[in-house]
């Protein structure tokens, strides 16, 4: 939305009223992913990214589970399907698509053996950190913790606890030298 439309506008500084010095441009997509067809959602993830940042967007988010696509099933447990996500995700950073524009991308990830539901910030072709599903959907047709194991949050905490170092694997070392992001629940990114 533009200044204007946000209900900032030249007379605010003469009316006396603070005037923010920017706004953020946020992107939210909806995308038309398949189940284990990397190529083709990566495609399509490259497609909002670049609408996003021609719309002058500064935040893009897409659905879960985005690169993978949500109805994998049993694939989520097959190592190959972690692999091929990263490997879609390399793509994204190899690119000049995450410059500029912070991108929230949905992927399954394996922290300490144990599969998580993530979101994965990227910025400027680096991993800024991964975030894991906390509560996941469990009922009627939904059957998350048969893939996923919820991030455990530890209410006594400040913050629900301490963020974890994450091991980026090899691909994406090669790529961006990151050889660790944050992990855990909350973030305090270093931009």
């Amino acid at each position: 939305r533009t200044r204007e439309a946000c209900g900032v506008g030249s007379g605010d500084k003469a009316a006396g009223r603070s005037v923010m010095s920017s706004l953020a441009r946020l992107a939210t997509c909806n995308l038309n992913q398949w189940a284990m067809d990397f190529r083709g959602n990566l495609e399509r993830i490259e497609a909002s990214i670049r609408e996003a940042k021609a719309a002058g967007c500064t935040f893009r988010t897409g659905p879960e589970l985005e690169v993978t696509g949500y109805s994998c099933e049993d694939s989520f447990l097959e190592a190959d399907t972690l692999a091929h996500a990263w490997e879609s995700l390399a793509a994204l950073l190899a690119s000049d698509l995450t410059d500029g524009i912070l991108c929230d991308i949905g992927m399954p990830v394996m922290h300490r053996n144990v599969s998580y539901n993530c979101r994965v910030v990227l910025l400027n072709r680096r991993v800024v950190g991964v975030r894991p599903k906390v509560c996941l959907a469990n009922d009627g047709n939904y059957r998350e913790m048969r893939y996923f194991t919820p991030w455990f949050i530890d209410p006594t905490s400040p913050g629900y606890g301490a963020l974890e170092q994450y091991y980026l694997p090899r691909i994406v070392r090669e790529l961006t030298g990151q050889r660790t992001v944050p992990i855990g629940a909350r973030h305090r990114p270093r931009l």
